[in-house]
């Protein structure tokens, strides 16, 4: 089983005098990148909350959010009025600058400005925080959700992409026996263009073939080839998400392609090669994304 690194959550929380609500998003990253959004009642708790995250979503860029909607119209408010008074200097200045000099309703503007009204502090709640622990986790559980029905997406392609490259690795055969009789026919016809201005050894010339034909042997790689991509299907149904070990297994896959091409010798392999080679290229793109 794979899991994405992409994944949301959302749970809202209803109080006795507000509303809360929790929202994590998670993309991919190469390292843990946690950033939260945290009110000020519940401040002393990011380190819990950070710890939490850690553990439960382990990788990733991680947003945590905590938005509060007061319920309670009973909860009293403070005016600032020396940011209030600074506000009403600006504007009556900004209003003489642009040739607004009767106007003078700044009152409706002010109110609206940041930090003006602010609640009274709200002190924490032990027995809230109990109540918010559990949305978080719920909220978690959200998530991890959406990682397993993403990785799911992202194994199907996974497995039609490697069955892709090992079938084109039996495409290979056809080609393989030919390459070499026209290889040896090459030289041949190369060597009797000039055989009746040089006198040529037979038997040197048996074994220099005999070690090219070594040298474009590539029954090596092929069979490197299709333990790495059965091992990448092994890993894919472990039971743990392995995004790192695949990156490495695919690393692995191609080495082995780039050495295909580089001792195919055949017009017809290297197609095959380049085919492969996009394939490649879609897995490691999509395995950014795997935890």
């Amino acid at each position: 089983m794979i899991k994405s690194m992409t994944g949301f959550g959302k749970v809202v929380l209803e109080l006795t005098d507000k509303k809360l609500t929790i929202e994590i998003k998670t993309l991919n990253s190469k390292q843990l990148d946690i950033n939260t959004r945290i009110p000020n009642p519940y401040k002393e708790k990011e380190p819990e909350i950070r710890s939490l995250l850690s553990r439960k979503l382990e990788r990733g860029k991680i947003e945590f959010n905590i938005y509060i909607e007061n319920t309670d119209v009973s909860i009293n408010y403070s005016f600032n009025k020396p940011m209030a008074k600074k506000y009403y200097e600006e504007l009556k200045a900004l209003s003489t600058e642009i040739n607004q000099q009767n106007f003078s309703n700044y009152l409706p503007l002010i109110v609206k400005m940041p930090d003006i009204l602010y609640p009274e502090k709200e002190e924490f709640n032990e027995s809230d925080w109990s109540k918010i622990e559990k949305s978080i986790n719920d909220t978690l559980n959200q998530v991890n959700e959406f990682r397993i029905d993403e990785g799911k997406l992202l194994e199907n392609d996974f497995i039609k992409r490697i069955k892709y490259i090992k079938q084109l690795l039996l495409d290979i055969n056809s080609f393989e026996e030919k390459r070499i009789t026209n290889f040896k026919e090459r030289i041949n016809r190369n060597l009797n263009e000039i055989s009746d201005k040089v006198i040529i050894d037979r038997n040197r010339f048996e074994q220099e073939i005999i070690y090219y034909i070594e040298k474009l042997d590539i029954t090596e790689e092929k069979v490197r080839l299709e333990k790495h991509c059965d091992y990448f299907l092994e890993t894919l149904n472990a039971e743990i998400s392995s995004g790192k070990k695949l990156n490495f297994i695919s690393q692995e896959i191609g080495r082995e392609i780039n050495t295909l091409g580089s001792k195919a010798n055949d017009v017809d392999i290297q197609k095959i090669v380049v085919q492969m080679k996009d394939e490649l290229e879609k897995i490691k793109e999509q395995l950014l994304n795997i935890l």
